[in-house]
């Protein structure tokens, strides 16, 4: 439901979420704007759905990175093992050792204030793959563990002794077996890379404005709580209610793959 909300946003929407309206700024919830305006006349309602577009997009853009990276490396560090999974598990303790949200904050930084770079500060896609890129760890860990079970099974050894290569074997024979904790925490990620997002925004340094995340929203909030607290309480229900969605998502799947598993 609620990523079809955002889906439909601009048919949901009552008003366009940039529309400046000044003569209504600060509005309570009414008949025409069901959730109040903003400082500058926006309809909250409007932004709020607008913004959950954005931070899905940003969730879902970021894990797809975070899959290709962490599925690649934990695939091949399991497959191969010996001095390359070594290798690779070190470069993944390395990754692990960086503070996420303080690289995001100096990369936002740099591509404010560098004038060659300066026209991609605030834009969804940098930010997307640079979650993407400091969130492949766990996945990796995830894949390695399922390929180092599966590279000795029978159908395995049946398509080397068939001449299989090593790229057949990895990603026709085995990634399919480990689809599904891969699947599992993809939907985990899509969750973190929200957070990771709106926690950004929140701060100032993500998705700029107008466009409107729910970061973003509020970011905005914050001087008008006590007059205003539905400005805030809008946009943090629904990431509350869009990552506890996600988490029980990942959890019936983790179920519904793993039965008999324990947490």
């Amino acid at each position: 439901m609620l990523v079809l909300t955002a889906v439909f946003a601009p048919v949901i929407a009552p008003h366009d979420p940039n529309t400046l309206n000044t003569a209504d700024k600060l509005q309570g919830p009414s008949r025409t704007y069901w959730l109040g305006t903003d400082d500058v006349g926006r309809d909250i309602l409007s932004r709020v759905l607008y913004g959950g577009r954005i931070s899905l997009v940003i969730g879902i853009a970021a894990t797809s990175v975070a899959l290709l990276i962490g599925t690649l490396i934990g695939a091949v560090s399991g497959y191969f093992g010996g001095f390359i999974d070594n290798l690779l598990m070190r470069l993944v303790d390395v990754f692990l050792s960086f503070p996420s949200l303080f690289i995001l904050i100096v990369l936002a930084t740099v591509l404010r204030t560098n004038s060659h770079l300066r026209q991609y500060s605030g834009s969804i896609w940098p930010i997307a793959v640079v979650i993407g890129i400091l969130s492949w760890m766990g996945l990796a860990r995830i894949v390695r563990a399922s390929f180092l079970a599966l590279r000795e099974k029978e159908f395995v050894e049946a398509a080397r002794a068939a001449g299989a290569t090593n790229a057949r074997i990895m990603f026709r024979h085995i990634l399919p077996g480990s689809l599904g904790p891969i699947i599992v925490q993809g939907t985990l990620l899509i969750a973190a890379s929200i957070i990771t997002e709106s926690g950004l925004s929140y701060l100032g340094f993500g998705v700029q404005p107008p466009t409107a995340t729910w970061g973003t929203l509020l970011d905005d909030a914050q001087a008008h709580m006590q007059q205003l607290p539905v400005f805030a309480i809008a946009p943090g229900l629904m990431i509350f209610m869009t990552v506890m969605s996600i988490n029980y998502v990942g959890d019936g799947l983790r179920d519904a793959f793993d039965p008999h598993g324990y947490r």
